[in-house]
């Protein structure tokens, strides 16, 4: 019963075979490079995993993936964080910049692209908001969602558009000044967690120094290479653990 089949999957395979490219196809379809940084990336997931495969076996390979998800992981979180912030803060700016322009008697248009000038961070988007006040339609603007909801609301019912976006401006000045002290509170639990993150491995190099060979035994035993995955699982769990707790805070 299992004969057959594999006749069927070689044809299958054949079937499925892509054609070669006809000239036509090679003229006007540019050619498929590997971009650096994509490759870069592969080897940054694969190297560490494995050069502990060759020093530990396959329960350091396993580790050594775990610790690299756990710590990209947690750099992702750092970058996403420092981005809101950066981003509250360009909005703010923003905002302050079109509302002067608009207390001063200038036209929207007018006020958007002094704006875009002060932020280029945000240019494009405030060029947008530029030509939506232009041609009078709905703003779109994916950086700037309080300036779009301030702009949109004022434009949709009449409002003056000065006040509304003062308004949005107290509003994203108040969630900034949130925000940074709230990082700055967490500043301390995030430190108590990455140290109780690092004491095991602390524990164990100094058991290997005072000659107590962990590291023999969590590379040279079975028992001791699920011990190590399961340690290293166990650290993952906590980071994460952690940075949930410490990441429910966000500028909205």
């Amino acid at each position: 019963m299992i004969t057959p089949w594999l006749p069927l999957c070689v044809g299958a395979a054949l079937a499925c075979w892509p054609a070669p490219p006809n000239r036509l196809q090679i003229a006007l379809e540019p050619a498929a490079t590997v971009r650096v940084p994509e490759v870069w990336r592969v080897v940054r997931w694969l190297l560490p995993a494995a050069i502990a495969g060759l020093l530990a076996g396959a329960g350091g390979a396993i580790a050594a993936g775990v610790l690299t998800l756990a710590w990209s992981q947690e750099w992702r979180a750092h970058r996403r964080a420092t981005a809101d912030l950066t981003m509250a803060a360009h909005t703010a700016i923003a905002l302050r910049t079109m509302v002067a322009e608009l207390r001063s008697g200038a036209h929207p248009v007018t006020a958007a692209e002094a704006a875009a000038d002060v932020v280029p961070a945000v240019a494009d988007d405030l060029r947008a908001l530029a030509t939506a006040a232009r041609l009078d339609t709905e703003l779109r603007a994916p950086a700037l969602p309080q300036l779009a909801a301030a702009w949109t609301l004022g434009q949709r019912h009449g409002l003056p558009t000065a006040d509304v976006l003062d308004a949005a401006r107290r509003d994203a000045e108040a969630g900034l000044v949130f925000g940074r002290r709230m990082r700055a509170k967490l500043a301390g639990p995030r430190a108590s967690a990455a140290v109780l993150t690092g004491l095991p491995v602390l524990c164990v190099l100094l058991g290997q120094a005072m000659g107590a060979a962990p590291l023999s035994v969590l590379t040279g035993s079975t028992p001791g290479q699920v011990l190590l995955v399961a340690g290293c699982l166990l650290l993952w769990a906590g980071t994460a653990w952690c940075r949930a707790l410490t990441g429910q805070v966000r500028i909205r």
